[in-house]
């Protein structure tokens, strides 16, 4: 996995805002600052925020501009082009837009969303909580990862402050340096362009949207006039985020090596907890095929090579007792994670549920490790390994290709 050096920084504390701090070469765990810490202007004549040099781009200065509201999200699978952003800034009623990269993350078998951005210029649509904190956007800048505090639980921190961005052996491991509010309905985590990069984002594929003065519905189809049917404009307004709108065709990206398997994924929500995928996209990645143990499956279609490849080499060595077809609970399944607004796995047909009965969330679970092991060398992570256990979940964290 990769993991960037830090160099030494102090914790700062800001109202709402929790920043980790880090010695050189050991990453100090999640803290808030301690009563009568220096602020960020005292700290930054001493010490440099940026905790990886490799991934640093250039430093904002104080805040500038308007605070924004964040009241709709276009989100797009290529580049938006700065026409069109151009065209979008000069309709009647937008007040404010600012471009930055958009992808979803699969951690612990939910995915989330992470955004890159130019700290400079995005911090004026985020919460003043943290708009106004220097120090969040300096980290930010400095490589570090800003992570909204209500959704921390998604992206669980390691013992040395790391989150990893993805479920892959190999994903992306960058270190907190706040755990700061973000606009509602966007994004869990925030790192710069740099990172967005490496990650594989498409750069510039998102536009935040304010409306201040009118109401963001009246501006909805003459944004989706200039970028057409490809791009997805999205409501973020306080209106929306009470339920989303099933009339509004949602879109999801994926980064990372599963992206191959998911593709460009467009759905609409159900209201009971459901979504419907473009029919368009069920006909080209979900089969029905035949494995071993379970018999008939209907997944992914990447996946299915690896997934039978998996139960043969259960089967050869004598475990096939060690997975009760009777307890499978499907693959495909076109749904949220209960009680969320979050796409489950399932929901790409790239992931398993095994034995049911014995593995329920939150628990040790009693599935078998040699089954475990064999699924993790055929391309699979287990759930049972979170940090919330999910011991009967196996899903696609690499695509494996037998011989």
């Amino acid at each position: 996995m990769r993991q960037v050096s830090l160099r030494a920084t102090a914790a700062v504390g800001a109202v709402l805002v929790v920043t980790l701090a880090a010695c050189a070469g050991e990453p100090s765990a999640p803290a808030s600052a301690p009563s009568g810490s220096p602020s960020a202007s005292e700290t930054a004549k001493d010490e440099s925020p940026v905790a990886d040099p490799s991934h640093a781009v250039e430093m904002p200065g104080k805040r500038e501009g308007t605070l924004h509201s964040t009241d709709l999200l276009i989100l797009s699978e290529d580049t938006l082009s700065s026409s069109d952003v151009k065209k979008i800034r000069g309709l009647d009623g937008v007040s404010g837009v600012e471009q930055i990269s958009m992808a979803q993350v699969s951690v612990e078998g939910r995915l989330v969303k992470v955004v890159a951005v130019d700290p400079s210029t995005y911090r004026n649509f985020a919460p003043f909580q943290s708009a106004d904190s220097d120090e969040v956007w300096q980290r930010v800048a400095g490589g570090e990862v800003a992570i909204d505090p209500e959704r921390q639980d998604e992206l669980p921190a390691d013992k040395d402050g790391f989150v990893q961005l993805g479920s892959k052996k190999d994903a992306t491991k960058v270190h907190v340096g706040a755990y700061a509010p973000q606009p509602p309905g966007l994004a869990a985590a925030v790192v710069n362009h740099k990172w967005g990069e490496e990650m594989g984002m498409e750069k510039g594929n998102a536009l935040i949207v304010s409306t201040a003065a009118i109401a963001p519905n009246r501006v909805v189809a003459p944004i989706q006039k200039v970028v057409g049917s490809d791009a997805s404009v999205q409501r973020l307004d306080v209106v929306a985020r009470a339920g989303l709108d099933p009339n509004a065709p949602q879109k999801a990206y994926v980064v990372g090596t599963v992206a191959e398997a998911v593709g460009n994924y467009t759905y609409r929500a159900n209201g009971d907890g459901t979504i419907t995928p473009a029919a368009s996209w069920v006909r080209s990645h979900i089969v029905t095929a035949q494995v071993p143990i379970l018999g008939s499956v209907t997944c992914n279609k990447v996946m299915i090579p690896q997934l039978r490849a998996a139960l043969q080499e259960v089967v050869d060595r004598g475990l096939a007792r060690k997975i009760d077809p009777s307890q499978y609970a499907g693959c495909y399944y076109p749904r949220f994670i209960a009680n969320t607004t979050q796409l489950s796995n399932h929901a790409f047909g790239t992931a398993v549920d095994l034995n049911t009965a014995g593995n329920q969330r939150g628990t040790v679970g009693e599935m078998d490790r040699t089954v475990v092991s064999i699924f993790e060398r055929w391309g699979f992570t287990w759930g049972g390994n979170w940090k919330w256990t999910d011991p009967m979940h196996f899903e696609m964290n690499r695509i494996v290709k037998p011989g």
